[in-house]
């Protein structure tokens, strides 16, 4: 492609959608026009991107285009129906869709922490390592640390400060995984890493049931939910190295819109293991009966994974923006 040429015949249509475009009221017939010069200008976008890529000119007519698109498509405010389909269809779908990523993530993750538990459990040169005697004895000794942990604080600001912190751990997964996901493996590693030793220590002293009654009633929920956005983020980062049929720019677009997004679906099923965490764990109700609430708040978001993510899934919702509110997609040459 010249580009000389190409701008030359072009040029007039282009200046011509930008005339429209400052323009505040149009007719019938300029609104027409509008549309058919964004269209074309869209393709010719692409076309330089694709033959004659120039950064300038490139940037112009990007700009060119996103203003027109905004113009025809017009302005749209988020509404309670968003919020609806998104809890509803959007994030159930995303969480779904990349089942064959968290659940692999999650059960070899519970490995490494029972394999970690039981090798400091079982040594005690690893358990002297970590801490002394003493300290150990602190940390495990009924009415110790491990347990008094959930009551240090008050139940409302200790729920916010465990709700902030797993929260904050979940985005880092999710957006550092574009890195290959090695960071995430590095956040994954840690999170097991405490589970084991608080595992192996407990269990040294005999005391492994009252750690379990701990943590299962809110580890269930809150340890799924790091699972979720472990998988995720090892999704994105397979993406940058395999997009597939896409190109890997709509390939890595589209997977961290969705990532973005299930970023704040979490943070609400996070806060619901912190409430838990704040208001059940340290409660007086019988060990039973607290890790029976964890295990029905769990069967209860895999319900509504498998049942509502898996049917949204099966009818084409990938957790992604509406088809309406992506960047349109134009020809490319060959």
């Amino acid at each position: 492609m010249d580009l000389d040429v190409f701008v030359s015949a072009h040029r007039a249509e282009w200046d011509r959608l930008d005339t429209l475009l400052r323009r505040r009221r149009l007719t019938g017939a300029e609104a027409d026009e509008l549309v058919a010069l964004y269209q074309r200008a869209a393709t010719h976008l692409s076309l330089i991107q694709s033959a004659a890529p120039d950064p300038q000119l490139t940037g112009r007519l990007s700009q060119l285009v996103a203003r027109a698109r905004s113009a025809v498509t017009g302005a749209r405010r988020a509404s309670w129906r968003d919020v609806t389909r998104f809890l509803t269809h959007s994030f159930p779908a995303a969480v779904y869709r990349s089942r064959h990523w968290w659940v692999p993530t999650a059960l070899l993750s519970t490995a490494v922490a029972a394999l970690l538990g039981w090798w400091i459990g079982t040594h005690p040169e690893v358990q002297a390592s970590i801490a002394a005697p003493s300290e150990l004895r602190e940390l495990t000794r009924p009415g110790g640390q491990y347990e008094t942990y959930y009551s240090s604080n008050p139940a409302a600001s200790f729920a916010a400060q465990v709700w902030t912190n797993n929260a904050w751990a979940a985005a880092l997964c999710l957006i550092l995984g574009v890195f290959l996901g090695l960071p995430v493996l590095w956040i994954l590693f840690q999170n097991m890493l405490n589970l084991g030793v608080g595992f192996g220590l407990m269990s040294s002293a005999g005391r492994l049931d009252t750690f379990l009654g701990l943590v299962l009633p809110h580890g269930l929920l809150e340890l799924t939910a790091v699972f979720v956005a472990a998988g995720t983020g090892l999704r994105l980062g397979w993406t940058v190295i395999d997009p597939g049929p896409r190109t890997r720019r709509t390939a890595l677009a589209e997977e961290g819109r969705a990532a973005l997004a299930m970023a704040i679906g979490l943070a609400l099923i996070l806060f619901v293991s912190g409430a838990i965490e704040g208001f059940v764990t340290p409660s007086g109700l019988p060990t039973w009966a607290r890790i029976t609430i964890g295990v029905l708040a769990e069967l209860a978001f895999l319900a509504y994974v498998y049942v509502l993510g898996g049917r949204a899934a099966r009818a084409g919702d990938t957790g992604d923006l509406e088809a309406s509110e992506r960047s349109a997609d134009v020809p490319t040459a060959a």
